[in-house]
């Protein structure tokens, strides 16, 4: 493994996993604080990876050593312009999903709670050099087809660079090089696979190249699950074999247990984007190569009581979904919780 790939953020790299700490410990872990860079209990990150080493990550394990920092380096401070670039053959319902799940982060009018718009103030509570929050304003203003799979089915954390170059306008695609406030969101169909996928990532988040597009532009890649690992990729709304005796998988709420589980994935990149996009600002440890970043220290946990693969308590809807927050049009979502800076603790909206 290079430098090159061992810098890029992998959703879900810490492996072997281990289980999650009761809510209760995360809850009373520390009061709350200016000093970011206090010590305080994590949960440990879950997703069932498989192989034997998921099994190991029943036991249960308390982690002491998150120490929050800001190495100074800028965050998402303006309007967050999002490009998707869709690539391979998506539905119309899948791409209305995800839409409205990212227009739920800044809509123009007050959502019922618990919300995406509350869970993304706690993204919000990080800063810049200056003390100046990320936006709180994410929009969606460009959208690329790629449903040619302009570079095979099966790409590598740099072939997807070429995809974002070959989606720009100058390169005979549709999207505009924004180097000020762009976010490149590369989402491939579930017959798409990615280097290290299913295996060890789910999503990463990165920087283009200049040598490979021409510009530095932060972008970020998440795939369909749908079809390759679900049980691993869009958990808790399936689950692996070793794990079936002790937990039924809950029932997805917007009837797409792929896509519903892209949505936790997107929203887990975004914020870790938003709050260390050139991998120097906000993230625990010290070391640049392997940081511990916002979403990462709260991976799987999705309400309180979380624990050994159990996401915690969550709401049900009248269909029978389970959800943890509201977006617009009347859509829910199961979302991970967030490390919260002031509190040293994850948390989400309840």
């Amino acid at each position: 493994m290079t430098i090159t790939f061992s810098l890029m953020m992998n959703y879900g790299i810490h492996r072997p996993l281990l289980v999650l700490l009761f809510a209760a410990m995360l809850v009373n872990a520390a009061p709350a604080t200016s000093d970011n860079s206090l010590l305080s209990t994590v949960y440990r990150p879950f997703r069932p990876w498989s192989g034997s080493e998921s099994r190991d990550s029943k036991a249960l394990v308390q982690q002491l050593q998150v120490n929050m920092q800001y190495h100074m380096g800028p965050v998402l401070t303006s309007d967050i312009h999002v490009y998707i670039i869709w690539y391979g053959a998506w539905k119309t319902s899948q791409k209305s999903i995800i839409r409205d799940f990212l227009s739920s982060i800044s809509a123009p009018a007050s959502l019922p709670g618990p919300s995406v718009q509350q869970w993304w103030s706690t993204v919000q509570k990080y800063t810049d050099q200056t003390g100046a929050n990320i936006s709180s304003s994410i929009t969606v203003v460009g959208e690329h087809e790629d449903n040619g799979y302009s570079h095979g089915r099966e790409l590598s954390r740099l072939s997807v660079q070429e995809v974002i170059r070959s989606a720009l306008a100058e390169n005979l695609g549709t999207l505009p090089v924004n180097t000020k406030g762009g976010l490149y969101m590369v989402l491939t169909a579930e017959d798409v696979m990615m280097q290290d996928y299913c295996r060890a990532v789910c999503g990463f988040h990165y920087f283009t190249f200049p040598s490979k597009v021409g510009y530095t532009l932060p972008y970020t890649w998440i795939g369909n699950s749908g079809k390759s690992c679900p049980e691993t990729c869009a958990y808790p709304f399936a689950v692996p074999q070793f794990m079936a005796a002790s937990m039924s998988p809950l029932k997805s709420p917007n009837n797409d247990v792929g896509v519903d589980g892209m949505v936790s994935v997107i929203g887990h990149e975004l914020a870790e984007i938003s709050s260390n996009p050139l991998i120097n600002a906000w993230y625990a440890g010290e070391n640049p190569s392997a940081p511990r970043e916002i979403a990462d220290l709260c991976e799987g946990m999705y309400g309180p009581g979380a624990a050994g693969g159990y996401p915690g308590t969550v709401a049900v809807s009248q269909f029978g979904a389970s959800y943890n927050m509201h977006g617009v049009r009347g859509r829910k979502f199961l979302v991970q919780w967030l490390w919260n800076a002031d509190t040293n603790s994850c948390a989400g909206p309840l």
